[in-house]
């Protein structure tokens, strides 16, 4: 955050978190076929990870960050995985005092797959549902409020944190207000609602974004959908360019700004930098935080003083809703085109991917999908070192690279992979 000019007072990054988040994609498949899609036109032609290799990469990530690092399971969609087998990538994060999240259209996400999930440790689930995904009989980004729903309800009463991802787009961005609406009337479960530019990588067949569809565009529709000003400047996490963040307190079905002091804002997040804050135990959340604060004066004062402040201003709320206090986070992340990478943004990312040679900026690896999905993985064992052909799945004494400019791709004698006809690959 230094190098790159990010460092500032609301800066989460090396306050709260080494690292926002990173992407463990344990399968390349996917079960929907969007039209703002990150992965490329040869991810359905890679096979999955070998288990152990995954294995690798969570303790290599736990090495780079430490214990309470966030790992998003993804891909394509981590239900695709073997059930067995996603347990047990969910038990090895968990196992190492990390914080796994589940990223999934929700298509395979069934409550009995959840709570096994959730038994095995998992903390959050990340639903990702919107138009670009042509889901059928549904007609617009209101309409995906019934499914919304339908996830919310699969989910209600399972100690996790339950957050939405939504990309932003020509087709949609004028349906984000009643969205966001949605959100904030399911705020008693809903935690985070996530929202993401679409971007020129990959599959995507969307044309470029305009004008108005930029992060403070975005911000503008939640604020629009929250019926409130949110401060979205308050709170930093990366680089200003590519992330915003605000949070609301929902007092029977009203938002109210929860970050409009920001100096308060600063001097708490400074006095509470390092403590952990498990999302999906609300209550331990609410007694780690007032604990901290207590040990000082001067910002009990201040903080009570906040306090009683919100609590006058929403008291007939308060009164409707018997004291009752929901809180809903909003988040807007701006991805860069794959031809138009900033190096600062980059050098200053905190969403990274996961790769055979460690993390990456997930701009940087959606960019370059096909050089990190087809690189041969190195495996150990009795037999002594082999390679992972990812294409085929088969082990080979010397590692097997691809032509990333070809026609076709050779993956054995006489067997190859053929690409869609309007396919380009990013070399």
């Amino acid at each position: 955050m230094l190098a790159t000019d990010q460092w500032r007072a609301g800066q989460f990054m090396g306050r709260r978190w080494p690292i926002g988040c990173v992407a463990l994609e344990v399968t390349q498949r996917c079960n929907l076929d969007c039209t703002a899609c990150y992965l490329s036109d040869l991810s359905e032609s890679v096979k999955d990870l070998p288990l152990g290799e995954v294995f690798r990469r969570i303790d290599q990530i736990f090495e780079l960050y430490g214990p309470d690092t966030d790992i998003q399971i993804t891909g394509g969609d981590p239900t695709l995985r073997k059930r067995d087998e996603l347990l047990a990538i969910v038990r090895r994060i968990r196992d190492k005092g990390m914080r796994p999240t589940l990223f999934t259209n929700g298509i395979r996400a069934r409550r009995e797959l959840l709570a096994e999930l959730v038994d095995a440790g998992l903390v959050d689930v990340a639903f990702h549902v919107d138009m670009t995904q042509r889901r059928r009989g549904y007609e617009s980004e209101i309409a995906l409020n019934a499914l919304r729903q339908e996830y919310i309800e699969r989910v209600r009463g399972l100690p996790i944190s339950v957050m939405f991802n939504t990309t932003v787009y020509e087709g949609n961005f004028d349906q984000i207000p009643e969205v966001v609406a949605f959100f904030v009337r399911n705020s008693d479960v809903v935690r985070l609602a996530s929202f993401q530019t679409s971007a020129q990588v990959g599959r995507t067949v969307l044309a470029r974004r305009p004008a108005r569809i930029s992060l403070a565009g975005v911000q503008h529709q939640i604020e629009a959908g929250a019926g409130t000003r949110l401060a979205f400047d308050a709170a930093q996490i990366g680089h200003v360019d590519c992330n915003r963040y605000a949070m609301a307190f929902v007092i029977h079905g009203n938002a109210v700004d929860a970050f409009d002091d920001k100096k308060l804002f600063d001097d708490i997040l400074e006095h509470t930098a390092r403590l952990p804050f498990p999302r999906n135990r609300p209550n331990r959340v609410v007694s780690t935080f007032v604990r901290r604060i207590l040990t000082s004066p001067s910002l009990t004062l201040r903080g009570t003083a906040w306090l009683a402040r919100k609590v006058w201003q929403a008291k007939a709320d308060l009164l409707r809703a018997r004291g009752r206090v929901h809180k809903l986070s909003f988040f807007i992340h701006d991805f860069m085109d794959a031809g138009c990478l900033d190096p600062a943004r980059i050098e200053a990312c905190v969403f990274a991917v996961a790769t055979a040679d460690g993390p990456v900026s997930m701009c940087q690896h959606n960019a370059n999908r096909n050089a990190f999905i087809l690189q041969p993985v190195r495996l150990g064992g009795s037999r002594g070192e082999r390679f992972w052909d990812p294409l085929s799945g088969d082990l080979h004494e010397q590692p097997i690279r691809w032509d990333l400019q070809a026609e076709c791709l050779s993956v054995q004698p006489n067997r190859r992979v053929r690409r869609r006809p309007d396919a380009t690959v990013q070399a």
